[in-house]
């Protein structure tokens, strides 16, 4: 059990190193990588700014990869690992995508799909799959919050600039 644990949070820190990518260049800081047979085999961040797409989720971009590393639109033998709950657009992506298993960092209280605000995991859908939010909860909504208390901080200087 313990070495099951030590695993989730290896591949979270991964995931948590591409959350801090996307915050470097200015993209709200969530990260996902995917794993089959205990290997990261694809990974993502956020890019909506950057492609100026709302599509552009960490979980999509991870997906999409693994999808084309893999030669295939099934990932059944895969795990997701993403430092925020995945919206509902995320969430039916993992379902499309036959992703057998999501562990995710933080909850999202206004967007979250597999527990916060509805959970797409209990649905019966043609493919069922497993949530397990709170690995490293706190160090991932850590990334978040400090993102938008910078993001304020610049806004208000910013203001106080133009006045």
């Amino acid at each position: 059990m313990e070495g099951n644990l030590q695993m989730k949070e290896k591949f979270m820190r991964r995931a948590m190193n591409y959350a801090r990518k996307a915050a470097e260049k200015g993209e709200v800081p969530v990260g996902a990588v995917i794993v089959k047979d205990g290997k990261i085999i694809a990974s993502g961040y956020n890019k909506r700014e950057e492609k100026k797409n709302a599509l552009m989720h960490a979980e999509m971009i991870a997906i999409d990869r693994a999808c084309k590393k893999l030669g295939a639109w099934r990932l059944e033998e895969c795990e997701l690992y993403v430092t925020l709950e995945p919206c509902p657009m995320c969430a039916g992506a993992v379902a499309n995508a036959r992703i057998k298993k999501v562990y995710f960092g933080a909850y999202d209280t206004k967007m979250g799909a597999m527990s916060s605000v509805i959970d797409l995991s209990k649905y019966n859908f043609n493919h069922h799959f497993e949530a397990e939010g709170g690995i490293l909860k706190d160090e991932c909504a850590f990334l978040l919050s400090d993102f938008f208390k910078k993001l304020r901080n610049k806004n208000e200087r910013q203001c106080a600039n133009e006045q």
